[in-house]
């Protein structure tokens, strides 16, 4: 896990030296540049394979004619190494970097479909005077890119283009209005104007002024009917796999540890894998004094299952208060998902003895795990009341309800189903469940010519794309497509990213490897919402392998909260934000709507705690940043 950042066009040694010290977190053990003819690859390097200086980046080939800086890790690079040494290459050291750099002077723009693992990549061919941008397959690694004055800018997060001095700060309210919708701006959108994020599985060609991108992973998703027991080894065979090839590294390694069903999963195989070669697995958790937002006791008996060697540290509210500062202060685009918070705490804890963690992302947006699939499978019941009872009787009455703050509570469940129920198309109204504010509520956050320009776009458009773009029969797998697209992608592996780069600490999700992906992405829909139970075959191959009340307790989640803090320790920040001194003045965002969302807040009329998340993560975001 690295930074990447560079240029083409203009730019100094110093620009360059800028934007690679602002990717520091992310690489705190070596940093490279190089400064040449209007080309700049600059490299923060956290060393994870290879710890010697032959994986210095950027990394140049012998003839220094090909160069990269690369962040991520190739899971299979020792095969295909072993293929390149077959066929006469000699290698200098033990890096994947050096053979990602070998298969692309051997196949080209063929090379990355070839790579298993998640990166970001930057190529330049010295030669040819082309850059080449890739991505992975989901999209785990970010990279940030954009072009100014002639002068194309790159970097794995969007504050190392920022230094650059042709990058213009003009926000794009386009995207300022997605954000308020979904608590993320999609892909390919970027807070910035003129600042996009390049597309999961595809590769970017600068050469002679002009771009070209292709797509070099497109999953096929017709649907495979395979027998339940078929299905189970095949998704036994797969996730071991995964998991084992995940479990390469020359520094220690360990795994986050929830007490769910996906990170006790992940923690099952890398505990076998261990045993298998003589070692304990090292595993994680935190938890809190607030006893309804802890589930450590969970995590434990897990670890005590797996006879993992377990560490565990119990935080306050305090603790978290503590760090939202700084953690705000990383995020240099808006991401309103509050347990960023936690997940930087336990990235920091895990720290302290690892390098190395894998994490149960991914589980369920492949396999249906949220309560929205459910609220999917129950639309039907609602819908056949008559609309005026729903909307006459229902609706006020569930709106009616007293907040109770709590973390996931029927309340708040049942006010967040009504947002979206009403919605026809499935895409959008996943979105609106999984998201903030409707389109009414927006347009009070800006100031009427601001949303004219705001509102002109599709909140919800690259949602409704990626569903349309699945090529599954059932709709309800392309529902699963669209939620790795986005929700995924753009906000839950950000968030862990972020967090866990802030700490210097590299991140794996065995459930995103492409042939676990593939494989349950052509299952049918009954093997992962099976009646009302979610990720049906999941849960059926861990029988046996973990405690059946882990396996089968309902979903919890890693919440924090936030609305209690809002009432309490975190009221003083939030009225400052929104205090008329500090929350107008930058022609777009009107604060009017947001205070009265708070003072009913802090009355106990409503929980806002979501929607109020969502506004102060913005104006922390354009207090820091514009």
């Amino acid at each position: 896990m690295c930074g990447i950042t560079g240029f083409v066009g203009k730019g100094s040694e110093g620009d360059l030296r800028s934007m690679t010290e602002s990717l520091k977190h992310r690489g705190p053990d070596d940093q490279g540049l190089y400064c040449e003819s209007g080309v700049g690859l600059g490299h923060a390097r956290l060393s994870i394979i290879d710890l010697s200086p032959t994986g210095h980046q950027p990394m140049w080939n012998k003839e220094r004619t090909l160069g990269i800086v690369f962040n991520g890790e190739i899971y299979n690079f020792l095969e295909l190494k072993k293929k390149l040494a077959e066929g006469g290459h000699r290698f200098l050291g033990s890096s994947d970097t050096e053979v990602v750099l070998a298969l692309y002077a051997r196949d080209g723009e063929k090379c990355f479909e070839k790579f298993e693992g998640m990166f970001a990549i930057a190529l330049y061919d010295k030669e040819k005077k082309k850059l080449l941008l890739a991505r992975d397959r989901m999209g785990k690694k970010p990279l940030y890119f954009g072009i100014w004055n002639g002068t194309l800018v790159f970097g794995s997060e969007a504050k190392a283009l920022l230094r650059h001095p042709s990058v213009k700060k003009d926000v794009d309210l386009a995207a300022l209005n997605a954000y308020f919708a979904l608590d993320y701006v999609p892909t390919p959108l970027s807070i910035w104007k003129g600042m996009a994020k390049l597309e999961p599985g595809t590769f970017l060609v600068y050469q002679n002024g002009a771009v070209r991108k292709e797509s070099f992973w497109q999953p096929d998703f017709k649907e495979n009917h395979a027998g339940e027991r078929e299905a189970l080894e095949g998704l036994e065979r797969r996730m071991d796999r995964a998991v084992s090839d995940r479990l390469i590294a020359d520094v220690p390694l360990g795994v986050f540890l929830s007490g769910g069903l996906d990170s006790g999963a992940v923690a099952y195989y890398a505990a076998r894998a261990k045993r298998a070669l003589g070692g304990k697995l090292h595993t994680f958790s935190i938890g809190f004094s607030e006893a309804d937002f802890d589930e450590s006791r969970y995590a434990r008996r897990v670890a005590e299952h797996l006879d993992t060697k377990h560490h565990h540290k119990v935080l306050s509210g305090k603790d978290s208060l503590a760090i939202i500062p700084e953690v705000l202060e990383s995020l240099d685009e808006p991401m309103a998902d509050a347990s960023i918070v936690p997940t930087y705490l336990l990235s920091c804890f895990t720290k302290e003895h690892v390098t190395v963690a894998l994490g149960g992302d991914g589980g369920d947006e492949l396999f249906a795990g949220y309560p929205t699939f459910q609220a999917e499978r129950m639309l039907f019941l609602y819908r056949a009341l008559p609309k005026a009872l729903r909307r006459k009787l229902l609706a006020p009455l569930v709106r009616a309800l007293p907040p109770t703050f709590k973390n996931f509570g029927l309340e708040f469940k049942l006010k967040k189903f009504l947002e979206g129920a009403e919605e026809e198309g499935m895409a959008r109204r996943h979105a609106r469940w999984l998201g903030t504010f409707g389109e009414e509520e927006r347009s009070r956050l800006f100031l009427t010519d601001a949303w004219r320009e705001a509102g002109k776009e599709n909140a919800y458009a690259s949602a409704e794309a990626y569903f349309a773009e699945c090529d599954a029969e059932d709709p309800r797998n392309r529902l699963l497509w669209m939620y790795q697209r986005t929700y995924m992608m753009d906000q839950v592996l950000v968030k862990v990213d972020r967090a866990s780069m802030l700490s210097s600490l590299e991140t794996r999700a065995p459930f995103l490897d492409r042939r676990v992906v593939e494989f349950a992405g052509r299952l049918p829909y009954a093997y992962k919402l099976h009646g009302m139970t979610t990720k049906y075959l999941l849960k059926k191959s861990m029988e046996g392998k973990l405690p059946n009340d882990i396996i089968h307790r309902k979903k919890h989640g890693f919440g924090v909260p936030v609305g209690r803090w809002l009432r309490g320790e975190l009221r003083g920040w939030a009225e400052g934000l929104l205090a008329v001194e500090g929350s107008e003045g930058d022609g777009f965002f009107d604060p009017a709507y947001a205070r009265v969302l708070l003072a009913e807040h802090l009355s106990g009329k409503a929980d806002h705690r979501k929607k109020l998340w969502n506004i102060l993560v913005f104006l922390e975001w354009r207090r820091r940043f514009l």
